[in-house]
């Protein structure tokens, strides 16, 4: 019987942290990849002890550790996209940037993890923040910030859209080509996110706001869906068109995710993205 021939299929690859609960970190981003299409990769750059009643510590893995993952990955299969979430340590922050040099070819989406949804260990170390800013986005096809990250990350104070586009433009001088700050920390009916290019193209991803109760891993799953379909459409955004179109149909998929949030024990609920 002759061998049925596979068929060929791409990965996205996640740098992050291991959430043993499930919600957030590197397991979001691999339920967020599978649903856009590709296979999830993860290289581990923080060991967490966690759950879905929040944080409890936080631990970097060693940068040789990072840089031998990452390596074999990229070195055998067909990654088409990066994504960074938490990475812990300015060691790791320096070796993902580098790794990202070298594979400049590849779309990159940057989420600027540094606190997470409850619990007061920083998934990134105070240190980072300067080789965050000036090492790793420049490489940026994207760059995920929530208010919290674009207040510590530009020195600004951000309330409302107008500021938001502020630090946004701030923020492309580190030579990312585009900024994407999320509206769920301000004020309104309506949770407004706002995309901005350095093309010069701006974009209002508006969604309504929803009273689901405390849900962690959104960050990174809107992160990776938007690092999951740059992968599967081999795109990769450098024009602002094509950024848009792709960060519209996340968005719906996350929105759609956020309605149907569940609970699995303890007090933050978790996103299924399998469509129940």
């Amino acid at each position: 019987m002759a061998v049925r021939k596979a068929k060929a299929a791409v990965c996205a690859l996640a740098f992050g942290g291991l959430d043993p609960g499930g919600g957030a970190g590197i397991l979001a981003d691999a339920r967020a990849f599978s649903r856009a299409g590709v296979l999830g990769c993860a290289v581990v750059a923080t060991s967490t002890v966690q759950s879905t009643s929040g944080l409890r510590s936080a631990h970097p893995i060693d940068v040789k550790e990072v840089e031998a993952q990452a390596r074999e990955v990229l070195r055998v299969q067909d990654v088409r996209a990066m994504k960074t979430g938490a990475l812990g340590s300015i060691a790791n922050v320096k070796a993902v940037a580098r790794i990202a040099g070298k594979h400049s070819h590849l779309p990159l989406v940057v989420d600027t993890v540094m606190l997470p949804t409850r619990g007061s260990t920083r998934l990134l170390e105070p240190a980072a923040t300067k080789a965050l800013r000036e090492e790793l986005l420049p490489r940026a096809t994207l760059v995920t910030v929530n208010v919290p990250e674009a207040e510590a990350l530009t020195g600004l104070r951000v309330t409302r859209l107008r500021e938001a586009e502020a630090a946004a433009k701030i923020l492309l001088k580190t030579g990312a080509f585009a900024i994407l700050i999320k509206g769920g920390h301000l004020t309104g009916k309506r949770a407004i996110d706002l995309l901005v290019c350095a093309d010069g193209e701006t974009e209002e991803l508006s969604a309504e706001r929803l009273d689901i109760g405390p849900t962690h891993g959104t960050g990174c799953t809107l992160a990776s869906l938007v690092a999951g379909r740059l992968a599967r459409e081999e795109v990769v955004a450098r024009t602002s068109g094509d950024l848009i179109d792709v960060l519209k149909w996340a968005k719906r998929v996350h929105h759609a995710s956020l309605e149907e949030a569940r609970s699995v024990g303890g007090d933050l609920r978790v996103l299924f993205l399998d469509g129940r």
